[in-house]
C-alpha cells in the first residue's frame, strides 16, 4: 500500500473518530452515556440481521445520491442538491409508473428507471445552467432547488397523486408490485443496492478490475 493510499485511510479514520469524540461530548452534556448510545447505533444499524438488512435497503439510494455531488466535482462544481435529485427523480419514477400501470411489468419498471435518471439529472443539471449562464452559485442554488423539490413532493403526495384509501399517512396510488424492483435473493433489499454498487465502480474505475477478478475465480481450474 503506498503512502497516498495509507494517508487517505488515516485522515477518514481520524475524521470519524473526531466527530464520534466531539458527538460523545454532548451527548454526555445532555446527561446520557454516550457508550450506551454508541452501542444502541450500532446495534440499531448492524446489531441484527434484520437491522443489517434496513442499512442496505437504505444504502442503496445514499450511495446514488453521494455521485450527484463527486461527478460534478471532476468538473469543478460544488454541489450539494443530492437530496432535491433524489426527491424528483422519485417522484417523476412513482409518476410514471401510474401513468403506464397498464402496460408490461417489465416496460413499465425500466420506463420509470429511465424517467426517473433522468428528472434527477437534469434536476443537477439545472443547478449547473444556472452557473454557466447566470453566474449563481451552484451550491447555494443546489442547495435552496432541494426545498423547491420537497415542496413539489408534498404537492404531489398530498394532493394530485394521493392514494385515498390512505387516511392520515399521505401516499401515492400503488403501481402493481410486478412492475416494482424486486429484492436481492436471500435478503429483503431490492436490486438497487447492487445498481448503486455497480455505478460507484463504474464511476471509480474499478468495475474492470472486478469483473477481472471474478472471470478468475470462475475459470475451471486444469
Amino acid at each position: 500500500m503506498n503512502r497516498a493510499a495509507v494517508e487517505a485511510v488515516v485522515i477518514r479514520a481520524a475524521a470519524l473518530l473526531a466527530s464520534m469524540a466531539l458527538f460523545g461530548v454532548f451527548v454526555a452534556l445532555a446527561g446520557a452515556d454516550p457508550f450506551d448510545v454508541f452501542y444502541q447505533m450500532y446495534r440499531g444499524s448492524f446489531g441484527t440481521r434484520f437491522s443489517i438488512q434496513n442499512t442496505l435497503l437504505r444504502a442503496a439510494p445514499l450511495m446514488l445520491t453521494a455521485l450527484c455531488t463527486a461527478v460534478p466535482a471532476r468538473m469543478g462544481l460544488l454541489i450539494i442538491g443530492g437530496e432535491g435529485a433524489l426527491v424528483m427523480g422519485g417522484l417523476a419514477a412513482i409518476g410514471c409508473g401510474l401513468a403506464l400501470s397498464g402496460m408490461s411489468p417489465w416496460f413499465v419498471t425500466a420506463a420509470m428507471a429511465v424517467v426517473g435518471f433522468a428528472v434527477g439529472g437534469l434536476w443537477v443539471g439545472l443547478a449547473g445552467a444556472l452557473r454557466a449562464y447566470r453566474g449563481v452559485n451552484e451550491t447555494i442554488s443546489s442547495l435552496l432547488l432541494n426545498y423547491i423539490a420537497i415542496a413539489l413532493l408534498n404537492h404531489f403526495v398530498e394532493g394530485p397523486m394521493r392514494d385515498p384509501t390512505s387516511l392520515n399517512h399521505p401516499t401515492t396510488r400503488s403501481i402493481p408490485a410486478e412492475a416494482m424492483l424486486g429484492n436481492i435473493p436471500g435478503f429483503d433489499v431490492h436490486w438497487g443496492l447492487a445498481f448503486g454498487v455497480v455505478a460507484y465502480l463504474l464511476d471509480h474505475g474499478d468495475l474492470r478490475t472486478v469483473l477481472a477478478w471474478v472471470r478468475r475465480v470462475a475459470r475451471p481450474r486444469s
